[in-house]
């Protein structure tokens, strides 16, 4: 069978790339093992992201007196939570199902693997493309001598779909995903503790971001050591102990791994094929285009950022590209990141340290969400952090509170738009909203702060 592209992998990069394409007059053929939406909607942002948000009303319930309301928190119902959490992902699947089936696409189920620069075969039938993308995404990586049993040392994959709440949880691995499931398991009445061998939280992120998440996460009672490595892990019947490098040994009644993904792409004949790899990832240029011609590859199977979001743009820059649209290639610097831990941490462009690194002379601003109305309504404490070229333009927004990440749809713009704190302080915010803090921050760099100490 001969398609104009045929997209191995149904998550995030494979069908943003399938839909596009089609939408652009291709005859698509999307080849997925698993479901529709891979793990993103599965086993990752949509899950994780439902999880908090229950555990988001679980701590509300506990505090409702400070807001006048007479509740209380009694227990958490892990089997309707999940039934909540399965709900959402269904509707999303189906109306996933429908967009491939009512634009045409050819689904094909089962594991595809590549065995020419235009040929996958599926199940023994094999699928000619004018066009490839290699779309096959991430696994939940573990560290050696440290074995997943999905019972007492989990991933994120168990974790998703975990049915209690256990007592005590270890978290090994202070990133995105680890800071998310400490936060989860906090307001379920978990006791948690995070274990980072980095020097700090959300290490990616600016170093005032990860010390004010640190501290919001001791008020709440999530206990975490950084900077010192894991050694071992040793189960017994109801425990799981943790030794790390410096000699400290933490128990509890489950271990979660969340060290990180990494690309799935052994056995599907990409290095027998001549493609380019490193480490397992397949190498593409600006464009997404592998060192074949006609073969193309994004999303977490690339050395690029990890996300969902990064992973549609790369999907329909390929189909843009095949369609000889010619498409910008993608800034990643400019691409939104978010924690969506409780507080959340959320930023764009540049760190401090990158953009020293970079040449800049570095001119910041601290914005306290203490004199925002609508943070002050919420009971939130948080900031917003701006990095500015000195007479020039925003370099980076980073923020941490609760909801900070609906805040980044601005940020990015202002970053991807080059603009001056001058410029930002021309707009008009409504008040009271957190967006609001947004123009104090460029108010105050600008010179003419309102609310914020000048």
């Amino acid at each position: 069978m001969n398609f104009d592209l045929v997209v191995l992998g149904g998550g995030s990069g494979g069908y943003a790339a399938a839909l596009r394409g089609a939408q652009l007059g291709m005859n698509v053929a999307l080849i997925e093992k698993d479901k529709l939406g891979g793990t993103c909607l599965h086993r990752g942002c949509i899950p994780t992201k439902a999880l908090l948000h229950s555990g988001e009303i679980a701590d509300s319930a506990r505090e409702a007196k400070a807001f006048g309301v007479k509740a209380e928190f009694i227990d958490m119902d892990m089997v309707a939570v999940n039934a909540y959490k399965d709900g959402v992902i269904s509707k999303l699947h189906k109306g996933l199902q429908g967009l491939v089936k009512s634009r045409n696409i050819t689904y094909i189920e089962g594991s595809g693997k590549l065995t020419s620069a235009n040929t996958v075969e599926v199940n023994g039938t094999s699928y000619q493309g004018k066009n490839i993308l290699l779309a096959t995404g991430s696994y939940a990586k573990t560290l050696p001598g440290l074995e997943i049993d999905g019972e007492k040392i989990l991933t994120s994959d168990q974790a998703t779909v975990l049915n209690y709440v256990p007592k005590s949880v270890i978290v090994l691995g202070g990133g995105v995903i680890g800071c998310e499931f400490a936060s989860v398991w906090k307001s379920f009445g978990a006791e948690v503790t995070i274990i980072e061998g980095l020097p700090r939280l959300v290490a990616l992120e600016d170093e005032s971001s990860s010390k004010q998440l640190e501290r919001a996460f001791r008020k709440r009672g999530i206990k975490f050591e950084v900077g010192s490595r894991f050694v071992s892990a040793t189960k017994t019947a109801d425990q799981v102990t943790v030794t790390l490098e410096n000699g400290a040994s933490h128990s509890a009644d489950l271990l979660l791994v969340a060290v990180g993904r990494g690309p799935v792409s052994e056995g599907l004949g990409y290095q027998e094929v001549g493609i380019a790899m490193d480490r397992g990832y397949v190498l593409v240029d600006e464009k997404c285009r592998t060192n074949i011609a006609g073969v193309y590859a994004a999303g977490d199977l690339i050395p690029t950022l990890q996300l969902a979001h990064v992973g549609f743009a790369e999907g329909i820059l390929v189909a843009e590209e095949i369609a000889g649209l010619n498409p910008r290639p993608i800034n990643y610097d400019g691409v939104p990141r978010v924690t969506y831990s409780e507080p959340e941490v959320a930023s764009v462009g540049l760190t401090t340290a990158e953009a020293k690194l970079r040449g800049h002379d570095v001119v910041e601003l601290n914005y306290d969400l203490a004199g925002n109305g609508k943070a002050q309504i919420l009971k939130t404490a948080g900031s917003i952090k701006l990095v500015s070229a000195k007479n020039g333009a925003i370099l980076g927004v980073h923020m941490v509170g609760s909801r900070v990440g609906e805040l980044l749809a601005e940020a990015q713009l202002i970053f991807n738009w080059e603009a001056q704190a001058s410029d930002v302080a021309e707009f008009i915010h409504a008040h009271p909203t957190l967006s609001e803090a947004m123009g104090e921050a460029h108010l105050a760099l600008a010179g003419k702060p309102l609310h914020a100490h000048g």
